[in-house]
């Protein structure tokens, strides 16, 4: 008989919190809330673009370094809302979504027993990815209910074994977009440290209440320690493209190439183009997307802190957490269900972007959906909590 055990590493993470919770949700016909992909369908001129492309140009493999077009408009896009100059040929890479990108430069980068800093709570791909490298996750913490970052904590996370900082910054699940007195702590002891900062900023044009999102890149003396990862998926709402990119000083991303050989080799060049042309014609719709998602977070939050929750401080991405104590002593995995099966809306329990010793009275919700899902939501939870 086949040994079918697998990867003993993989089998230790288990099924996803996103993939238990909408089976939940589908099973009872509840409004998910869950899963982070938003209901807005993206420029209709990226789709044309998509068609007219497929149709009347190349589908073969495109280069694996991508298509000249896209690594152009992504530099034109740093240095338009960052004043980054990228050299576009040694500096920008195209990879099959942002998660790609975070694989190819983990496993670029890092060696067994590397040890990698990470902020908890975090985007759940991360720790397998860190250890899928033979390197060793180190957890900062931030503190609930406004995710602070104690700077003390921060520095004794670092040592001789630091090569990564891992930054997700805006960042996912908190909706926390980390202060200049924050991003200068990590810059200064990445610096002192010779550490190599992998910044996840896909969500930099989703930042709300006029705050502005700032690159770890643009720091001084970061330009050459940091790898900047975007996504088309967050920027134009169409998160199933799986179109990134990886912007780093050609010594780093030479490494990091080596590794995306390996994984996909390349992306279909259809929605390279599509993607290309959305960077320089769609900036409008990309640039005015947060005023819109800041109403549905606004309405979504006053509703459920009327229902007697905790509303956490949401200052970008599309998440928003509450604090469950105040209405039940349930722990966040028990209510999420319950919440699902009897209030008919689901939402993802927080304790599943922590490796270990997790809080248990977090919930996130996902905002960036129809106006009219979310009022569908605010109804049921309503009379779900009147008839409690």
């Amino acid at each position: 008989m086949v040994d079918a055990a697998g990867n003993r590493l993989l089998a230790g993470f288990g099924t996803t919190v996103f993939e238990t919770t909408t089976r939940l949700a589908i099973e009872h016909g509840s409004v998910n809330l869950g899963q982070g992909f938003p209901d807005d369908e993206g420029p209709a001129s990226m789709k044309s673009f998509l068609a007219e492309y497929t149709s009347t140009r190349s589908n073969q493999y495109p280069s694996m370094m991508g298509l000249p077009a896209l690594r152009e408009a992504v530099a034109r896009h740093a240095n338009r809302f960052y004043g980054l100059d990228l050299d576009w040929q040694r500096e920008v890479l195209v990879t099959s979504g942002a998660t790609e990108a975070l694989a190819a430069s983990l496993f670029g980068l890092l060696n067994p027993g590397d040890e990698v800093v990470v902020f908890e709570p975090l985007y759940d791909a991360y720790v397998p990815l860190v250890k899928l490298a033979g390197a060793v996750p180190v957890a900062v913490r931030l503190h609930p209910n406004d995710w602070s970052l104690d700077l003390a904590e921060l520095e004794a996370a670092f040592g001789e074994r630091t090569r990564v900082v891992l930054l997700n910054n805006p960042m996912n699940p908190t909706g926390k977009v980390f202060d200049a007195a924050e991003l200068g702590a990590i810059a200064e002891l990445a610096q002192r440290h010779d550490a190599v900062v992998v910044c996840d900023e896909v969500y930099e044009h989703l930042v709300f209440d006029g705050l502005r999102h700032v690159p770890m890149m643009t720091l001084p003396g970061m330009r050459e320690r940091c790898v900047r990862i975007g996504s088309s998926g967050k920027i134009f709402s169409m998160t199933g493209w799986k179109v990134g990119f990886v912007s780093a000083a050609p010594e780093l991303l030479s490494v990091i190439m080596r590794a995306h050989q390996f994984l996909v080799f390349t992306t279909a060049p259809n929605l390279q183009a599509a993607v290309a042309h959305g960077l320089d014609n769609e900036v409008d719709w990309y640039t005015t997307l947060a005023d819109r998602l800041q109403a549905q977070r606004d309405y979504l939050g006053s509703a459920l802190a009327s229902l007697g929750f905790e509303v956490l401080k949401s200052q970008a991405t599309y998440f928003l957490t509450v604090d469950i104590r105040p209405v039940t002593d349930a722990d966040d995995m028990a209510f999420c269900r319950t919440m699902t099966v009897e209030g008919g809306v689901t939402g993802v329990p927080v304790s599943a972007f922590y490796a270990s010793q997790a809080p248990r009275h977090l919930l996130r919700f996902c905002f960036c959906k129809r106006m009219d899902v979310l009022e569908d939501a605010v109804g049921r939870l309503t009379n779900w909590r009147r008839a409690a």
